[in-house]
């Protein structure tokens, strides 16, 4: 039994409407006056990098932009994008500017200018030597969570299978969340995103408490804890609120910042607790489709929710009245079942698939899923059910 228990969180939290407009002051904390921003062609393109920019260069700053970050970024990219940042001029600070592959992909690269080295250096977790390059990570999708995790993926194409560097000094200096940043993304990666969210929410909730998880020694991800629990729980409510009304009014800005907002709080919550079964058999699926890595696990969800009711059935409760379903004369487990339930309606609403099939998984494809999903130790070990090859092979079916 594991007797004691860690938080770790990002050292600084700006979060409003117009805090962009605080980036010089913190860059001046920083110390900062040479900047390399990390973006992708979307944010470039939608003008949100040009703006981000022109207020750097108001501000006297020198700054050198990487705009050809990619989705699920592979481990080329981090080093071109490395090699780029070297090429151009010194750096004093990097922002990433975007979703999670943006501000991954800066991670990365503020490690590397730490430490230098490959980044296959670093993959697992606590292999990070000492603190990264100071970094501000400004989300442009309300989903990952990434400005505040300890967490950087990067796809391994050659073995179709996405690798990550965890340790908690990848946590960026500065998250900055500016909910007006996050009013042009489209429905369906708003869709995407916030499901993502949501599955990191509940799985940080639903994890194995803390003192039985299977582990000797430091680890990154701890399972269940008081604080996280709290996190998780506000953030489940916030989603349930919020998302299919951020999918269907994009320009609703207090729906888009409630969403920002609930990111935040799952990315601290999982962060720290970590995430189980959905995420550990999304690996495998990601390496045979081209969904994005939040449809994938928000898909996964419901099914690894009705999965684990068996052994949560007080949280999945919970889950379930945050969903606004009443308890009216239902039993605690009758309740926790309609947890799954309503995750599941909330797939439809938002148009999300809600089976495998649609995304291009197969029958076929069920015994190598479940086998490479189970020696992802540090998500299993989380997973409040402990699965094997048989009852991840029945799960997967009943998605297909």
């Amino acid at each position: 039994m594991r007797n004691t228990w860690e938080f770790y969180s990002t050292e600084r939290i700006v979060f409003g409407n117009g805090s962009i407009n605080q980036l010089d002051a913190i860059l001046q904390r920083l110390k900062a006056k040479n900047v390399f921003l990390v973006t992708d062609p979307g944010i470039k393109g939608a003008g949100i990098a040009d703006r981000v920019q022109g207020l750097l260069r108001e501000s006297g700053y020198e700054v050198v932009v990487y705009d050809q970050a990619v989705p699920e970024p592979p481990i080329q990219t981090a080093l071109d994008c490395f090699e780029f940042a070297k090429n151009k001029a010194a750096t004093d600070a990097i922002i990433g500017l975007g979703g999670g592959s943006s501000i991954d992909l800066a991670k990365v690269v503020a490690l590397l200018m730490a430490h230098g080295g490959h980044p296959s250096d670093y993959f697992g977790e606590n292999k990070v030597p000492g603190p990264i390059a100071p970094l501000v990570a400004i989300p442009t999708t309300a989903g990952t969570g990434s400005e505040v995790t300890s967490v950087a993926v990067l796809t391994d194409v050659e073995n179709n299978i996405k690798i990550g560097v965890s340790d908690n000094y990848l946590r960026p200096a500065v998250a900055l969340l500016d909910p007006e940043l996050t009013l042009g993304l489209p429905p369906y990666v708003t869709a995407c995103t916030g499901i993502d969210a949501l599955a990191h929410a509940v799985e940080a909730y639903t994890a194995k408490g803390s003192k039985f998880i299977p582990a000797e020694g430091p680890i990154l991800f701890q399972g269940s804890l008081p604080i996280s629990d709290a996190l998780a729980m506000q953030s489940i409510e916030l989603i349930a609120n919020n998302l299919t009304l951020a999918v269907q009014q994009g320009s609703n800005l207090e729906a888009r910042s409630n969403m920002l907002l609930a990111s935040l709080l799952a990315g601290l919550a999982f962060s720290n607790a970590g995430t189980a079964a959905a995420h550990a058999l999304a690996y495998p699926i990601g390496g045979l489709v081209k969904s994005p890595h939040g449809e994938v696990t928000g898909l996964l969800l419901p099914y690894v929710m009705a999965y684990n009711t068996a052994v949560e059935p007080s949280k999945m409760a919970k889950i379930a009245q945050a969903f606004g379903v009443k308890p009216d004369h239902r039993s605690e487990k009758e309740l926790a079942y309609a947890a799954s339930e309503a995750v599941l309606r909330l797939l439809k609403e938002i148009g999300l698939p809600t089976k495998l099939s649609e995304i291009g998984i197969q029958e076929r494809h069920i015994p190598d899923i479940a086998k490479n999903a189970l020696p992802i130790e540090r998500l299993i070990r989380n997973n409040p059910r402990v699965p094997t090859q048989k009852t991840f092979e029945e799960l997967l079916r009943q998605a297909l």
